[in-house]
């Protein structure tokens, strides 16, 4: 069973801490198979905004993590040392680390940002770079994963990385169960803009909540942007205006990675070839396939097919 250890201190944001406790410490009824061993690690009994929290270990209990997860903190307050010292250990010790929102600061002053591409909330992201010169900060994404050090945006973005995670550990499939237990969108690629500059409309209540739904069902089809423009009837300029407000991105992007996420999810499910994965999901060919699957998940597409199925089954996954 993966263990993932969640920081606690004084100090931390309750937000992002209930989003990673919901995740990983409770098993969706229809998952086979056990869970996450999720447990607490603190100094002490400590204070997140209103709400005590009771650690179950001491911070030594980091470095003996699958994965350390570092919630948001609250960057006018310097990050107990115990704690950064912890975070680095774990990392030492080849543990997976995690920040959520601005527990960023915990890991640049744990120097595992140094030299590395990194995120926080967009409204500290000047205050991350300016602190630590030292770490390349990426104001404009969702989250950022640099294989053993991940670290999200602010706020919802969280939840985004911490989706991110369990894709990773467990498929596309079992993520996006996930997802639907908690009534958030089952996938938003780390690239994705932090915010637009209209507010997301609610579900059923924009102009392209007919077509977002006929375009998944379809995505076996060559659709282009005329496609979709004629489907929404309106013009491609006016389509990518609206796809920028509502999805953060472009039609085309938004097309690839609806094609992606699908052929993820039948390599885990199914044993059809990659060619007729390529049909499938609108790539037309095997190589473009393999291309744009490596480019986007960073391994090709029979590598994490037999990577998903070697965790699936309940062994360590090949060293990357």
């Amino acid at each position: 069973m993966t263990t993932v250890a969640l920081a606690a201190a004084e100090g931390m944001l309750h937000f992002e801490l209930s989003m990673a406790y919901e995740v990983f410490g409770s098993k969706p009824p229809s998952v086979p198979g056990p869970w996450y061993d999720l447990v607490v690690c603190g100094e002490g009994p400590a204070r997140a905004g209103r709400f005590r929290l009771e650690p179950d270990h001491g911070l030594d209990r980091l470095p003996s993590a699958d994965t350390v997860i570092v919630p948001g903190w609250d960057v006018d307050i310097d990050p107990p040392a115990g704690l950064v010292d912890a975070v680095r250990a774990a990392h030492e010790a080849g543990a997976r680390v995690a920040s959520l929102c601005t527990g960023a600061f915990v890991l640049a002053a744990a120097g595992l940002l140094d030299g590395r591409r990194a995120t926080t909330h967009w409204a500290h992201t000047r205050a991350l770079a300016e602190r630590y010169p030292r770490v390349e900060v990426d104001p404009d994404v969702l989250y950022v994963d640099n294989g053993s050090v991940l670290t999200s945006a602010g706020k919802a973005a969280a939840m985004d990385l911490c989706l991110h995670l369990v894709r990773l550990d467990r498929g596309s499939a079992i993520a996006n169960t996930v997802a639907r237990r908690l009534v958030v969108p089952p996938h938003r690629d780390g690239g994705q803009a932090q915010f637009v500059t209209a507010p997301v409309p609610a579900p059923g209540d924009h102009p392209l909540a007919g077509l977002l739904p006929w375009a998944i069902e379809r995505l076996d089809r060559p659709l282009t942007v005329a496609d979709l423009a004629r489907r929404a009837r309106m013009s491609p300029r006016n389509l990518g205006r609206h796809f920028r407000a509502v999805t953060g991105t472009t039609p085309l992007q938004w097309l690839l990675a609806q094609r992606i996420r699908h052929a993820q999810q039948l390599l885990e499910t199914t044993d059809d070839g990659v060619d007729a994965i390529a049909a499938a999901t609108g790539m037309g060919t095997a190589t473009t396939l393999r291309r744009h699957f490596n480019r986007t998940v960073g391994v090709p597409p029979d590598t994490y097919r037999r990577t998903f199925r070697s965790r699936a089954a309940g062994h360590p996954a090949p060293a990357p």
